[in-house]
């Protein structure tokens, strides 16, 4: 692979002009594709397999008038003190808003009257309008939804509190001026790196490119494909980290050729053959692990993963041919003058040990201690996600400020908090010989059940062969006791089945959370196996060693569940969540824990295979265990902490987003490769190999020539280099002794 690399990179810079057209081109194409699609509407959510998912498809068999996929809306309205809803004034107002509702779009499906809908507090204080329409939020007209805006302004007027519930008022996610900052703190750790504007600033433009094709390209797919509102931030978020990454490692490769005296397509070739191979690789893991989460089998998340995966992949791509011919465009001011007397003095046999080389040998020192304050205080970090309870948004997790959160906050203060989260109970009475006894049956074992406030009486269709329940639980919609009502309610419709043949079904969206809640926290250990075991086998093949990968994929599992840990403290228990805007406590994000084990799994093959391949190599070449450590640490420890310090930046820059999931998402990830990198990464690994010695990099005889050779440190080219009759290329004088110690700097 490192030859094929080598002749790829040095043919990207002989043919830069027509590399970067073909670049170019792409990203125009991707970008006019992305401006005339037509605007994304949200993507369809389903859970395959659950109860929840089937009642919502019987629904809308049965009752297609019900627009069971459309969005809604809660006008709610709160009395002025020492007034009701009910008093002649304010009855008469809400009559209007009505009145006007029902007129104002050909997009409303249906407006339920408060006062015919018994949609009016016990006190008075609170009543809703409720509101139907044909269209899911993002198919919404701007007329429509400001209409539904407008609708209470007089009512404010006469002095109502008026507020708006509902996901008709969603709107695309904010990820707000953080965001630019994640880019520009990214900026200042490459320029403070290379030391050089130039340097600095090809990783961004080049990771800009790569993320402007594939998220133009997942927006112009966005409605042949069905893709989510979320998925182009997580695919810019992930692909941008990713992106800048893997062109700085092949930067940094270029210099320190360069440094050496070759000659600059010479420099280039070396540096994609060498720092490029690791590049494929560690590609190739964040890949397989985004893909992966189609195991799961939820529609909406095996889609953001493919998104996402191949925004890593445009990455690989661009990091491979156009960083190459971009360098060729800049010759030899890539490096500044203080870089390149910098690299001349790191290159003397007496030049002064840098921080990776003194760090390395403090490790090495107190490998014990080291190990032990890395996995206790990890350890300690991750105790709260032994309390880690999962589940999916609402509007109570929204900011104070908006008015779905202060409808929210109304409804719960005049109907309950279970009102926010009824649920919607579909009987199927095809196979029953009494359909509306069997129904009467329902309502009437839901009724007595502990935690439940409501029940209203069954609606039948037209066929007269479903009926529609509504229940309101006692209990707000993340609280473990509508979950246990949901439960119960399901529990008693097999009994109910059995006696009547009727198929008792629960669904709305807090049932919808629950079931989702449940698959994902089923799934998350099958697919942990699956990443910790892809891990074990990829990189026994990359580092011939059975003991490094062990290390590395129980190191990884050591990040991953203390950064769920400090997520389950920041979002769950609200500890410094003043600091990272966190409002409202809840659950964590359903889809989160499986997300992020997917995205950090790849991040941290990448940290462990930039850092540990220099090892292995100096360790091949006939260096001791601990000189091998040390070594490793001189040529890696800079350009991996740079990568770390770079994706946090980027990740935090998300954790501004107005949407909670993202802001999660962001945090999540930044805590992990913070964790990952500069605690496992950074100290556990170096103290683990420096306990081990020669047998960390022991493999048995039968097990060597049965795995594969996939040369990711080169040494094929090498051998290829240093045979004088092979092809040198320019700038090679042929066998001498500094091209085998050269390349072995990966």
């Amino acid at each position: 692979m490192a030859t094929f690399l080598y002749k790829l990179g040095r043919l990207a810079f002989r043919r830069r002009r027509y590399v970067a057209l073909i670049w170019v081109a792409l990203l125009a194409l991707a970008g006019f594709g992305a401006a005339s699609a037509s605007t994304a509407t949200s993507s369809s959510f389903s859970i395959p397999g659950t109860e929840a998912q089937k009642a919502f498809d019987l629904l809308e068999q049965r009752f297609p008038a019900s627009s069971a996929d459309g969005a809604t809306a809660r006008i709610v309205f709160k009395a002025p003190e020492g007034q009701k809803m009910t008093d002649p004034a304010n009855k008469a107002e809400v009559n209007k808003i009505t009145s006007g509702l029902k007129s104002g779009s050909d997009q409303i499906a249906s407006v339920v009257d408060p006062y015919a809908g018994k949609a009016v507090s016990k006190d008075g204080s609170t009543a809703y309008i409720s509101v139907t329409y044909k269209v899911n939020s993002m198919e919404l007209t701007d007329a429509t939804r400001e209409a539904l805006e407008d609708s209470g302004e007089a009512a404010q007027k006469s002095g109502m509190t008026v507020e708006i519930g509902g996901d008709a008022l969603q709107v695309m996610p904010e990820t707000g001026a953080t965001e630019i900052i994640g880019i520009a703190l990214a900026a200042v750790v490459l320029v403070i790196t290379f030391g050089s504007l130039i340097a600095a600033g090809l990783p961004l433009l080049t990771a800009l490119i790569g993320v402007g094709i594939g998220v133009s390209s997942i927006t112009a797919l966005a409605n042949v494909l069905d893709l989510g509102s979320t998925t182009s931030t997580l695919a810019m978020m992930i692909g941008l980290a990713v992106g800048i990454d893997y062109a700085l490692f092949i930067v940094s490769r270029y210099r320190a050729e360069l440094a050496e005296g070759r000659e600059r397509e010479e420099a280039a070739g070396r540096a994609v053959g060498t720092a490029g191979s690791a590049v494929v690789f560690a590609g190739l893991t964040v890949v397989i692990a985004l893909v992966g989460l189609a195991v799961v089998n939820i529609p909406m998340l095996s889609k953001m993963g493919f998104a996402a995966a191949g925004t890593v992949a445009i990455a690989v791509l661009i990091a491979l041919t156009l960083v190459p011919a971009m360098l060729g465009f800049v010759g030899k001011r890539v490096m500044g003058r203080k870089a390149r007397k910098a690299a001349e003095a790191e290159n003397k046999p007496d030049a002064k040990p840098n921080m990776g080389t003194r760090w390395a040998r403090f490790v090495l020192r107190k490998p014990v201690w080291v190990l032990l304050v890395g996995v206790i205080g990890l350890g300690a970090i991750a105790v709260p996600a032994a309390s880690l309870e999962m589940g999916l948004p609402d509007d109570g997790s929204q900011p104070t400020s908006t008015t779905q959160r202060r409808a929210y906050d109304l409804l719960s203060e005049g109907f309950g908090p279970g009102f926010n989260g009824s649920l919607l109970v579909v009987v199927d009475t095809a196979n029953s010989s009494d359909g509306k006894t069997a129904a009467k049956q329902v309502g009437d074992e839901i009724s007595g059940m502990k935690g439940v406030v409501a029940v209203t009486p069954a609606t039948f269709n037209k066929a007269g062969d479903a009926a529609m329940i509504t229940v309101v639980p006692k209990d707000r919609p993340s609280s473990v006791d509508t979950e246990n009502v949901v439960h119960a309610i399901r529990d008693a419709g097999k009994d109910i089945k059995s006696d009547t043949g009727a198929e008792v079904l629960v669904t709305g969206a807090t049932a919808m959370n629950i079931d989702f809640s449940q698959k994902m926290n089923d799934a998350l250990l099958p697919y942990l196996a699956l990443v910790v075991g892809l891990a074990f086998l990829l990189l026994m093949v990359v580092f011939r060693s059975i003991l490094v990968p062990l290390k590395a994929a129980l190191g990884f599992l050591l990040s991953v569940v203390a950064a769920l840990g400090a997520v389950v403290a920041v979002f769950q228990w609200g500890w410094l969540g003043g600091l990272f805007g966190v409002e409202q406590t809840g659950p964590i994000m359903s889809m989160m824990p499986i997300f992020m084990v997917g995205v950090v799994f790849g991040l941290a093959m990448d940290y462990e295979v930039f850092l540990v391949t220099r090892m292995r190599e100096a360790y091949v070449h006939g260096e001791k265990p601990g000189q091998a450590i040390v070594t490793g640490f001189k040529h890696g420890a800079r350009v991996v902490t740079a990568a770390a310090v770079i994706m946090m930046a980027v990740f935090s820059g998300f954790i501004g987003s107005s949407e909670s999931m993202i802001k999660m998402i962001g945090f999540s990830l930044a805590i992990a490769v913070f964790f990952d990198a500069f605690v496992v990464r950074m100290a556990i690994v170096p103290a683990v190999l420096a306990l081990l010695g020669k047998r960390a990099w022991w493999l048995p005889r039968w097990l060597d020539r049965v795995l594969p050779n996939v040369d990711v440190e080169g040494e094929g080219l090498r051998k290829e280099l240093a045979d004088p009759s092979g092809d040198a290329g320019p700038g090679d004088a042929g066998p001498d002794t500094g091209d085998e110690r050269e390349l072995s700097r990966v």
